[in-house]
């Protein structure tokens, strides 16, 4: 019964991003991310793949994009799209926190409204943290919770620090063992 009830969830969330993303496309989300062709970005917590996609096209034919989900529906989904439309810079992994990257490899790690539901939120940040390149980035979205509540979640990490904030889009950047600016914010905008 729990098979079903996922399958069924999974599919009306679907249907709600679809109308997300038609009023906020996500290649426009990702317009100011960062994402330079060549790059790899890891879109953790992926769901139904509108950001894997948009951020596919972004990197072009010499990126590649990491679709990483716990659920196996996601993941199928995710595998199936890029089959269909002959996207060969994209591969999906199941998993609900190991990515199986090696250290430092990754350049733009994209982490949009899933961060809530995560059961060890610590251990993602760590494993993200230890993912990504010293220059790379974390784009940081989940409108469930609100902005002290995503900066105190960063902070107690010590991993990330914050370079920027629009809107409920926030940047962050990997804090290096060395790096002793471990601060919040650098740069807001936004309410």
């Amino acid at each position: 019964m729990g098979a079903i009830r996922d399958y069924v969830g999974f599919h009306f969330m679907v249907l709600v991003f679809r109308v997300r993303d038609f009023f906020e496309p996500p290649a426009r989300v990702l317009e100011n991310v960062g994402i330079r062709g060549g790059s790899t970005v890891l879109d953790y917590a992926c769901g139904t793949g509108c950001f894997t996609f948009a951020a596919a096209e972004r990197v072009g034919p010499a990126g590649a994009v990491i679709a990483a989900d716990v659920n196996p529906v996601a993941v199928r989904r995710v595998r199936r799209i890029a089959e269909k439309r002959n996207i060969e810079n994209v591969e999906a992994i199941e998993t609900d926190c190991p990515t199986g990257r090696d250290d430092a490899s990754v350049d733009v790690v994209l982490l949009y409204d899933a961060f809530h539901m995560f059961p060890d939120p610590h251990a993602v940040l760590a494993e993200l943290h230890r993912v990504l390149k010293p220059t790379g980035i974390l784009s940081f979205s989940d409108h469930h919770l609100g902005h002290e509540d995503i900066l105190e979640s960063f902070s107690v990490s010590g991993l990330f620090r914050l370079l920027r904030r629009s809107g409920g889009l926030y940047t962050f950047a990997k804090v290096s063992a060395t790096d002793t600016q471990a601060r919040p914010a650098l740069e807001e905008s936004g309410p």
